[in-house]
């Protein structure tokens, strides 16, 4: 079902045949040329390579049509351009190739896409390529080894603003028209090349790097301009190119930096060279908690990390995929961490990548569908499966492990050499580990083969026997999954935890290597038994740990006497483990939340476990046993709520909390009343998003309709607004609005994405069991048409399919019948890769649910 697949074996034959030089890429937005449409563009695109032999080859395009092309100054043939490829007979020796096509404008966040703000009519452009969609605007050979410089001209009104990969330019005006004509780039990939063009906002600043001023500049939407707090933003991009410059030993290659938020965006951002894009919900309309910003400061390091690990030093095919995202992965958190140093802010990102980050990538190493993080990308639909915990958070915990095994100095030592060697060039695992091997003496293979080349978590439980209060004898156990039965060498830290004048505190700590089945610790023999044993401690491995039991009562009576937040973070992370795996009773686990909640410190943890909470109270928990739940985690969020410092990131966080627990009568005369600046807690600001999440929940409980959301709407005429509103909808239960929402979601191509995934992710809601009965058939014929690639879904971007299978699942209403119906529906059919796997995936989490109830 993959468009314009493309095969690594046929990447491969293409890279012994080609060596690309240089692109020439005009593209014309002006929308003046009498052959385009108002959905069109015009392309050309003009590619010096080598034929290093003759051979029978193609150039990649997705595009309505080639109007002309023409090899050495010979004309081809422009119905030749067939199934995404157009054909190339070449000679051995230099070739020149021009193809002018036209292109489609986006609505679904692939290749150029276009959009125009409901707020005032501006319109705004912009690309994003990974993986493989820069052929969606020129043609290219559409492979990362095959890089070469860029020049882009680009054509467009004069009022716009246009940015792209070289230093910023004025525009050539003509009447209303203007001709941006950029310089030559740095050696690149196609998916790392970009345009941005429009009404665009801009804020310039530079940062005084290595050897030269590195120009920078912000974009975003007019309508936005308010909430883009550029001082915030620029600082903590100068710092990471601090940490940088300095960490890697490389001064920056792309001359600029322009960071562009931008609207209708399917990724978190992209790491185009010199040119990122991020999506505009990182401009905060309202408040927001600390976790916020940091977690936007981290993508925008991450993103900046890339610039020399994916752009300046880039995978020569996909399998190395997991290594790009998981090394700027941590590299952005090394970053936060030298920052928070630095500046003695008392932040500690490590706490808060095991409270989310890490937390995914156990979710999906556990799944029927995990694979290894060094993939087989066998194709590019291939690569599209696999942009998930395993390749970001796993990743990044298996880095962030190998600096624990070879020290950070030495790994940073071969990071630099790595950089030095293959700039502007490709390369492939080994190269990075080689230069890792020879900084720190140590032979690597065993891990690698480990760590990266086979799937699954371990488990790590101590082992001991006390007398007279003291150890006399200490072992670790691994164990791992009879699926996934790999034991690994981990480099860990055991703690041993006390309660000293009420705070439970870390009075001895060992770190060791671990390997294989059992591990003696005889550093720990004779030593007292602590209140609590905790295993990874500081984090060090990617591990699940078990507590024995005194620790375990330990964590459930004094979580809220834990000080050290990274020791938290790995409790609150085995806590919801044990639940997941129906070793802890769902109402124990909310027990130890609202325990621990009100002294945790780190809006993450707060954010994941009130979530995690809301998880346990409603699909860990049998239907019966629901309201009784939900009026636990209701009662006790409601004490936290009324003790919460006023004003505090904890406050608005339980609030939120709160709202998606409450029910009508009490509940909705609670959430009417905030709206209507009744009761409000003092220091909780009832602003835009806090509104629409009330807004939200008084829909899910049928307190509100759609004439009561479209009035909250008029308050809020924005793109953001009418997001909010079609989520709103969704999630109300009157069986009219459910099937509105259904066609919206599965039959209406003219959707936005970003709208189509407030309508997915609103559909479902617990109390609605009902209304959603009949919809798990209906489920089910839209998983068949999306793997025929019927009913329209053949034109419907790759996300949007995305968003249909994992949002409208029907994980409210799925039970053990349904399962078994499932199954026998998808034994009788051959369903293509994604749907399959996501199945499988859905498919898991209520069998891992439905064993939570049981218990």
């Amino acid at each position: 079902m993959y468009p314009a697949n493309l095969t690594r074996a046929e990447a491969q034959e293409r890279s012994t045949v080609l060596a690309t030089h240089h692109y020439d890429v005009a593209v014309d937005l002006s929308g003046q040329d009498g052959r385009v449409s108002e959905d069109q563009f015009l392309s050309t695109s003009t590619v010096r390579f080598t034929a290093n032999q003759a051979a029978e080859t193609h150039i990649d395009l997705i595009a309505d049509g080639v109007l002309h092309a023409e090899l050495d100054g010979a004309e081809l043939d422009p119905a030749a351009f067939s199934n995404h490829r157009f054909p190339l007979s070449l000679e051995a020796g230099e070739h020149t190739l021009t193809i002018i096509a036209l292109g489609r404008y986006s609505h679904t966040g692939e290749g150029l896409h276009r959009f125009v703000d409901p707020a005032d009519d501006k319109v705004y452009c912009y690309t994003q390529f990974e993986v493989p969609d820069a052929r969606r605007v020129f043609a290219c050979f559409e492979q990362p080894d095959l890089k070469a410089t860029f020049t882009w001209t680009v054509t467009a009104p004069a009022d716009w603003t246009v940015i792209s990969n070289a230093n910023t330019v004025d525009p050539e005006i003509t009447g209303e028209i203007g001709v941006w004509r950029f310089a030559e780039t740095k050696p690149m990939s196609t998916y790392i090349t970009a345009i941005i063009a429009g009404h665009y906002h801009v804020v310039r600043t530079a940062y005084a790097g290595q050897g030269h001023a590195i120009p920078m500049s912000l974009l975003c939407r007019q309508s936005m301009k308010e909430h883009l707090d550029a001082d915030r933003i620029f600082a903590t991009t100068k710092a990471g190119f601090q940490v940088f410059e300095e960490a890697f030993g490389m001064p920056y290659a792309f001359g600029s930096y322009d960071q562009a938020f931008v609207p209708e965006y399917n990724a978190g951002a992209m790491e185009n060279a010199g040119c990122v894009t991020i999506r505009d919900e990182y401009l905060f309309r309202s408040r927001m908690p600390a976790s916020a910003y940091e977690g936007r400061d981290n993508t925008i390091l991450h993103e900046l990390a890339h610039m020399w690990f994916g752009d300046l030093v880039t995978m020569r095919w996909w399998d190395d995929l997991w290594l790009n995202e998981s090394f700027a992965e941590w590299a952005s958190h090394f970053a936060q961490e030298e920052i928070a140093r630095q500046t003695e802010s008392g932040v500690n990102p490590w706490a808060t990548f095991a409270n989310q980050r890490k937390g995914w990538a156990y979710t999906q190493d556990q799944q029927p569908t995990t694979h290894p993080i060094a993939a087989d990308m066998v194709d590019l639909e291939a690569v599209e499966l696999n942009f998930d915990g395993i390749t970001y958070a796993k990743g990044a915990s298996a880095l962030n492990q190998l600096v624990a095994y070879v020290g950070r100095d030495n790994f940073l030592a071969g990071v630099r050499a790595y950089f030095a060697e293959h700039a502007y060039g490709n390369t492939q695992l080994s190269d990075l580990i080689g230069k890792l091997e020879e900084a720190s003496g140590r032979d690597l293979a065993a891990w690698v083969e480990q760590w990266l080349n086979h799937a699954g978590v371990n488990t790590l439980r101590a082992e001991f026997e006390v007398a007279d209060g003291a150890f006399t004898t200490f072992a670790i156990r691994q164990t791992a999954l009879e699926q996934w039965p790999t034991l690994r060498l981990h480099r860990m830290a055991v703690g041993l935890y006390n309660l000293v004048d009420g705070e439970l505190v870390r009075t001895d700590r060992v770190e060791l290597d671990i390997d294989g089945e059992l591990t003696e610790v005889g550093e720990l023999v004779g030593k007292q038994q602590p209140d609590l044993i905790l295993l990874n401690d500081d984090d060090l491995t990617y591990a699940k740990v078990r507590l024995d039991e005194r620790s375990m009562q330990t964590l459930v009576e004094h979580i809220d006497a834990l000080t050290d937040g990274l020791a938290r973070a790995v409790c609150w992370g085995a806590a919801w483990d044990m639940c997941r795996d129906a070793e802890l009773k769902p109402s124990a686990y909310v027990d130890v939340v609202l325990r621990g909640l009100g002294s945790e410190t780190d809006s993450t943890a707060v954010a994941s476990c009130v979530r995690q909470a809301l998880t346990a109270v409603t699909a860990y928990t049998r239907p019966q046993d629901r309201p009784d739940a939900r009026n636990q985690l209701r009662a006790g969020l409601a004490r936290l709520l009324a003790a919460a410092e006023p004003g505090s990131d904890a406050q608005l966080l339980i609030a939120k909390g709160l709202a998606q627990v409450c029910e009508l009568g009490a509940g909705e005369e609670l959430l009417s009343g905030w709206l209507a600046g009744e009761e409000v807690p003092e220091g909780l600001e009832i602003d835009t998003d806090l509104r629409w999440h009330l807004a939200r929940q008084l829909a899910r409980m049928g307190a509100w309709d759609a004439s009561d959301i479209d009035a909250e709407l008029a308050n809020d005429k924005t793109v953001s607004g009418a997001e909010e509103a079609a989520g709103a909808k969704a999630a109300l239960p009157g069986a009219a609005d459910k099937a509105a929402a259904w066609q919206l979601a599965t039959a209406d191509a003219s959707v936005t994405n970003s709208v189509h995934r407030m309508v997915c992710m609103g559909f479902h809601q617990y109390g609605q069991e009902e209304v959603l009965a009949d919809y798990a058939q209906k489920y089910l014929q839209v998983v068949e048409d999306i793997s025929n690639a019927s009913n329209g879904w053949a034109d419907r971007g790759q996300q949007s399919t995305v968003y249909v299978l994992l949002g409208l699942f029907p994980a409210v209403t799925a039970d053990e019948d349904f399962i078994a119906e499932m199954d026998e529906w998808m034994a009788q059919r051959t369903l293509a890769e994604q749907p399959a796997r996501i199945l499988r995936e859905r498919r898991h989490d209520v069998l891992r649910a439905i064993a939570c109830r049981k218990l």
